[in-house]
């Protein structure tokens, strides 16, 4: 059977998904900050390259164009893509969206096409096992909305300003999304106060608080820099209010992280309604749900009164792999759909 390894290269993380023919055997996450400089990405790609061997392909998809060590997105796919075709062994592949892969030396050719296309394979891989459905992934810092149906993505967009304007990518992520970005005003204590437009609190702090987060998908610093524990993340949240923690109790913190919480569903719900109003989709196709934040698009599929499919339903894999799986989507899916390549 061929072996692949699924790369999905992002700013912050780095992802990969092993495809043993048809079937998701492993998978990696490594913290990636490639804004610090590309000998980030170089040791959380030799951790991953350490823990394989007998690879027939790779196949490698990218959001990491877009940090700002790169004075344009054509300068970041040109120098990730000459970054992995050096260092992986044997054939390798970049996926350039709806023109399919590309040879790297061809890279050149499709920027438009391979900058952020991860959400792309994802969802393609969804549209050939589900009928009818919106795919959602949520990851640390974007989530994505896609219909698909028919055995295809039904996206009006493939840029990432053309899908910021369509809806279908939102810059609500699950950690990493800083709390000025989610709202300028919260209810606290019977008032609707204003957020500081500060970096004091992230996402994070709002999901540790409320009890969906798993440690394992916080993989960065705090905002403080200070400890990632329950009294940590009310300090820092309240601190987004002008407060100390000692100026309220718990229950008053929790209810102003579920307050943060509800106004990112909020967006992400206004976006996907964008999306399914100009798509007509059955009232019984389900919500596919990717990423990290699947506790918050399991909320947001409550509210659009539809069923929930995880990712991993729709392939192959060890049920200790699901969550891992649902995680990476877009590597998982890349490896799968180059490992049908034949």
């Amino acid at each position: 059977m061929t072996r692949v390894l699924g790369w999905d290269v992002g700013g912050a993380h780095l992802k990969a998904a092993l495809a043993d023919g048809d079937r998701i055997v492993k998978v990696w996450q490594e913290p990636s900050p490639i804004w610090q400089g590309l000998d980030r990405l170089d040791d959380a790609l030799a951790t991953i390259l350490a823990e394989v061997d007998g690879i027939d392909r790779h196949a490698v998809t990218m959001t990491g164009e877009l940090s700002d060590i790169f004075s344009s997105r054509s300068e970041g796919v040109a120098a990730l893509t000459r970054l992995f075709a050096e260092k992986l062994p044997g054939d390798v592949a970049i996926y350039a969206g709806a023109a399919g892969f590309v040879r790297p030396e061809a890279a050149g050719e499709h920027v438009a096409h391979i900058a952020s296309a991860n959400w792309h394979a994802s969802a393609t891989l969804a549209a050939g096992a589900i009928e009818e459905a919106l795919f959602l992934d949520m990851g640390s810092t974007t989530t994505d909305i896609l219909p698909v149906a028919g055995g295809t993505v039904r996206a009006t967009a493939a840029t990432d300003a053309e899908r910021l304007a369509a809806g279908e990518l939102v810059y609500q992520g699950f950690t990493r999304t800083a709390l000025m970005a989610v709202a300028s005003e919260v209810p606290f204590a019977g008032r609707l106060v204003p957020v500081m437009n500060e970096f004091f609190a992230s996402m994070a702090d709002v999901q540790r608080v409320v009890g969906t987060l798993d440690e394992a998908d916080d993989l960065y610093p705090a905002a403080d820099g200070q400890a990632k524990t329950l009294e940590g993340s009310r300090r820092r949240l309240a601190r987004m209010i002008g407060m100390d923690a000692e100026d309220g109790t718990d229950g008053a913190w929790e209810w102003l992280a579920h307050a943060f919480a509800e106004a990112q569903v909020r967006r992400i719900h206004d976006a996907a309604l964008r999306v399914l109003s100009r798509e007509d989709l059955t009232d019984d196709a389900p919500v596919v749900i990717a990423g990290a934040g699947r506790p918050v698009l399991r909320r947001l599929a409550a509210r659009l009164d539809r069923g929930v499919v995880d990712f991993s339903d729709l392939l192959d894999c060890p049920a200790e792999k699901r969550d891992a799986v649902c995680r990476a989507a877009p590597a998982a899916a890349l490896a799968l759909l180059a490992a049908r390549r034949g």
